[in-house]
């Protein structure tokens, strides 16, 4: 009973902060499904919709970040990043970290 008091005040300071659950705790695989990432990269993230999109399982999390930022800032411009600045437009960074560290581990 008390721990779960401790837990409901620690939670609502951290709302208070403006600091949600996802920002402190984000779990890449969860972010990785609810951002609809599967869709073009495959749920997998190993076999895409379309050859021509990237398989991302496996890949240097700093490397991923780093597209996904690139992409996100305009700074990469090639092949679908027209389509994909849109969808990160709405992915904050820290869960394009999470993303990214769970991709790194697949």
């Amino acid at each position: 009973m008390k721990i779960n008091a401790v837990a409901m005040i620690a939670g609502a300071s951290l709302m208070a902060l403006g600091v949600t659950s996802a920002a402190v705790a984000a779990d890449g695989a969860e972010l990785y499904k609810a951002k609809a990432c599967g869709t073009c990269h495959g749920v997998d993230a190993k076999t895409p919709f379309q050859p021509m999109y990237p398989k991302l399982a496996g890949q240097s999390a700093l490397y991923t970040l780093q597209q996904l930022k690139d992409i996100k800032e305009g700074k990469r411009n090639n092949g679908q990043t027209v389509v994909m600045k849109g969808i990160v437009a709405a992915v904050s960074e820290d869960e394009m970290k999470a993303i990214a560290e769970w991709l790194s581990t697949l």
